[in-house]
């Protein structure tokens, strides 16, 4: 039974890699900040594996800081894997973009290191297509794919986000080219991860669901997203640990392309007694809503453009057949409504 130590743990995507890992046999040692979220986590589980299920004798955890050595060395010794998933990811930018840029990359340094004095061979980091797309497409491209990498300095790379994504995935390629070749590395680079939480508990990226339902704008902008159910998310993760064709890769997590009018679209076919708006918004008026709307300012640099990725790699290598995003959409949807999210 091979061991895993799961970084954030308590996070929306990290509790559905938690699920699916232990619903393969792994045993999982599972990293939270604080003893609320280990209960927090150990409530989802029990609530979606099968009854009878020895969780006790399956999972355990461990305190551990992004921004603190202690306890790191602890957590790894006698671990297979590390799956490293912990990193902040904020719905709008910080003023001090080293509020994500810090954790982000010290972090994964920090988990990097720790694993490969514990002798640990095999890592999966959970990246972002963020680490992709912050630049222009290259010529001859129609999409992004997994051999384009952000560039910091361009308009779109140089978001907060985009840039923590970026300089933390660099980080740890180019600490294991340096420091630790034994060392196999895969990372998964989601798009916009939607889909029905385990729990009460989320983070940002169910957001853009969540403001379509409350019919909080008026007008929509022309911007566009790729977006993927996080349960395909955590199964790329999984997957990869086995499989050696993996190693060494980068996979892009994207079910597909969908204009933020299309999404409004699809959720209001699925709830037509909600008033959700799906009349485009002249682009002098989102960038004046900029002024004073930080989530509308985020979106200002792909305004207009609508550029999707290429994820055919996880279908032909990982073998995932991705979960449609009007179906991801419309389950998303559900459960912010029957578990009141959003206004009645």
């Amino acid at each position: 039974m091979k061991k895993v130590l799961l970084t954030g743990a308590s996070g929306y995507i990290g509790k559905h890699i938690t699920l699916r890992l232990l619903a393969d046999g792994y045993q999982v040692r599972a990293s939270v900040r604080n003893s609320a979220k280990a209960e927090e986590v150990r409530a989802a589980m029990l609530t979606h594996l099968p009854e009878g299920f020895d969780l006790d004798k399956k999972l355990s955890f461990v305190e551990l800081d992004l921004e603190s050595d202690q306890g790191w060395s602890a957590a790894l010794k006698g671990m297979d894997v590390l799956i490293h998933s912990a990193s902040p990811f904020p719905i709008s930018s910080p003023k001090d973009e080293n509020e994500l840029i810090r954790p982000a990359v010290e972090g994964t340094l920090r988990a990097l290191k720790a694993a490969h004095e514990a002798g640990v061979k095999r890592v999966v980091l959970t990246s972002s297509v963020a680490a992709i797309y912050g630049t222009d497409l290259p010529a001859g491209k129609t999409e992004f794919d997994e051999t384009v990498w952000s560039d910091p300095n361009h308009i779109v790379g140089r978001q907060a986000y985009t840039k923590s994504k970026t300089l933390a995935e660099k980080a740890a390629w180019d600490y294991i080219a340096a420091n630790a070749k034994e060392i196999k590395l895969t990372t998964v680079n989601p798009v916009l991860v939607i889909g029905a939480p385990l729990d009460r508990h989320f983070g940002s990226s169910v957001s853009i669901v969540e403001r379509i339902l409350n019919g909080k704008d008026p007008m929509l902008p022309d911007i566009s997203f790729s977006l993927v159910d996080v349960r395909d998310v955590a199964e790329m993760h999984v997957r990869a640990i086995g499989m050696k064709e993996a190693e060494g890769q980068r996979f892009i997590a994207s079910a597909g392309h969908r204009t933020f009018i299309q999404i409004a679209k699809t959720l209001k076919s699925a709830f037509p007694k909600r008033k959700i708006s799906t009349v485009k918004a002249p682009s002098a008026v989102i960038r004046l809503l900029a002024l004073f709307d930080g989530e509308v300012k985020a979106v200002l640099p792909t305004l207009g453009k609508h550029i999707g990725v290429n994820s055919n790699k996880a279908r032909t290598v990982l073998g995932i057949d991705f979960v449609s995003v009007e179906d991801s959409l419309i389950e998303t949807g559900k459960y912010l409504v029957d578990n009141k999210f959003v206004k009645p």
